[in-house]
């Protein structure tokens, strides 16, 4: 064993002074762990925690109340898909970067599957079953059709509400803020050309017939009526 230089530290000492060095520090920490745990319950009740288990909970969405037993780790997707049986927002990545899932919460895009459904109580929410049916289509929605902006249809819910919700801050976006407000979603089939002129081509729902009464009427076409 090599032998510590005249004055040094020796490794014994090395060691015992880290060992004392070590239970001052958990003396230390574990002072603060237990302020911490003192304080624990209080902080925990003001905040409200729940769980695991499942609990009732209340949704506004698309206008209507809805309600359903879930655990609080549900996210809005699971909550919409499989207990309220709304599946027009699409669970595809699962993980918030493909935007198939995206709904409108307080007015705003959001990923669904990022959102638990426990923090969605209460604030409304449209999915793109509220936007319009079959018999009357949102403008958005029959733009689409228009344009061809949609192939496997997985993603075009999602890229709907993603529009929507740009629409609905700037109803006159120009193709750089069209872009912009769809770079969220992602179509794998690549669709996007249909997309962007089906967005360029929509107002706002009180302006779509005037819009489309001019369109008919430069492409030579009689206006209705």
């Amino acid at each position: 064993m090599a032998k510590n230089k005249p004055g040094g530290l020796s490794r014994r000492d090395f060691l015992r002074g880290s060992a004392a060095a070590g239970a001052l520090g958990t003396g230390i920490l574990g002072t603060a762990a237990i302020a911490e745990l003192e304080a624990a319950p209080k902080t925990r009740a003001g905040a409200g925690i729940v769980g695991p288990g499942a609990l009732p909970m209340t949704f506004q969405i698309n206008g209507d109340t809805r309600q359903a037993t879930l655990e609080p780790r549900v996210t809005l997707l699971d909550a919409l898909r499989d207990h309220l049986d709304l599946t027009g927002a699409k669970k595809v990545c699962d993980r918030g970067t493909c935007g198939s899932c995206t709904v409108l919460l307080d007015g705003k895009a959001v990923y669904a599957c990022s959102v638990l459904a426990i923090e969605a109580q209460g604030r409304p929410i449209l999915t793109v079953e509220g936007l319009g049916r079959a018999a009357k289509l949102h403008p958005l929605q029959a733009a689409f059709v228009e344009h061809d902006a949609q192939q496997c249809g997985f993603c075009t819910p999602g890229f709907v509400m993603a529009a929507k919700a740009l629409l609905d801050q700037n109803p006159h976006p120009n193709l750089g803020e069209v872009h912009q407000g769809l770079s969220g979603n992602f179509c794998r089939c690549g669709t996007y050309a249909g997309i962007r002129k089906a967005v360029l081509e929509t107002t706002d729902v009180e302006e779509e017939e005037p819009r489309r009464r001019r369109k008919k009427e430069n492409e030579g076409e009689p206006a209705d009526g």
